[in-house]
């Protein structure tokens, strides 16, 4: 068993050295017979490795950007092989000669990827300019650590303060796969262990952040699931399809809009823009599509449609009568 987990790391390290390699060349490699590794190649895909055939004569390939990193251990791993150079002495004899000026390499190597992420996560937010926060969140901002977590693929575990003080404090463990900015704010996308499903949170909103020994994958399917139908930070489970016409006016600044959801534009004759889109949060969309004003119609569905109408005839009362105090 340990010959074949062996083989099978093997594997995986000399595919991701070699795209394209046959199955005869890693026989070779690992000197074993062809029918064994296109075995180990089916219990490899049963561990979800995305290793793939790329075609008679083509070898093998990972699919995607999927690496297998050696030094991407964990901060107890990493202490743990630190621990060596306190018993080198005693065990010296035991090593080949090479071995203690391997284990500065690794050491070394170790020491420069830790930096290296600390000076991308400082640099990132020393040119991030948020503007002015509110009195509640003069507090200490924890973009970096987030950052750092997220590069490094650890669980982070932070204080959660609601928007109501009402609420109470939840402390969460968080898989950071990624950062969204909007509005002059920082929201954070990520697997929420407490309620075990990817969700959004404000940065702002987090206290007390530490960085976990615990690692984790993104899930680019849970992402890419996220963001499918969902038009700002916070999806939905009830999908609704809206088709907006955009004045002419408008046409331009629609279409060089960066959206997460992507619509089916089409242009009208006249220069305005049909526009149809599929989102989970109703409510999201609409405050969207208030700042065009009356360069935006709902054509469907026709109950937000009425909304909009009362709203606007709310509003026109409103600013109708004489103002307050004349």
């Amino acid at each position: 068993m340990t010959d074949r987990l062996i083989r099978l790391m093997r594997i995986i390290t000399i595919v991701q050295a070699n795209p394209g390699i046959l199955a005869r060349e890693l026989a070779e490699r690992c000197e074993t017979s062809e029918r064994t590794i296109y075995r180990d190649m089916e219990a490899l895909s049963a561990m979800h490795i995305p290793i793939t055939n790329l075609g008679h004569g083509k070898g093998y390939a990972f699919i995607s950007n999927f690496a297998l990193y050696p030094l991407n251990w964990t901060e107890e791993e990493a202490a743990a092989f630190s621990m060596l150079s306190v018993v080198m002495d005693k065990v010296k004899p035991l090593l080949p000669s090479a071995f203690e000026r391997a284990y500065e390499k690794v050491m070394a190597s170790t020491q420069k990827k830790k930096i290296e992420q600390a000076n991308i996560a400082q640099q990132v937010s020393n040119i991030i300019h948020l503007g002015r926060r509110t009195d509640w969140e003069e507090q200490p901002y924890y973009l970096m650590p987030i950052i750092l977590a997220s590069l490094s693929q650890h669980t982070i575990e932070a204080e959660y303060h609601p928007v109501s003080h009402e609420e109470e404090v939840t402390v969460l463990r968080i898989d950071p796969y990624c950062l969204i900015p909007q509005e002059r704010r920082f929201y954070m996308l990520g697997y929420c262990h407490y309620r075990s499903a990817v969700r959004t949170f404000r940065i702002s909103r987090f206290r007390n952040v530490r960085v976990l020994p615990r690692t984790f994958s993104k899930d680019k399917m849970e992402i890419e699931a996220f963001f499918r139908h969902t038009w700002g930070m916070k999806g939905g489970d009830n999908t609704t399809r809206f088709v907006v016409r955009f004045s002419s006016e408008w046409a331009d600044i629609v279409r060089a809009e960066e959206l997460f959801v992507k619509p089916e534009i089409q242009q009208m004759s006249d220069g305005s823009l049909l526009f149809e889109v599929v989102v989970n949060n109703e409510n999201e969309f609409l405050t969207w599509l208030k700042k065009f004003g009356p360069g935006a119609e709902i054509l469907h569905p026709t109950a937000q449609r009425k909304q909009f109408a009362d709203m606007l005839a709310d509003w026109s009362r409103m600013y109708l009568q004489p103002e307050h105090g004349t």
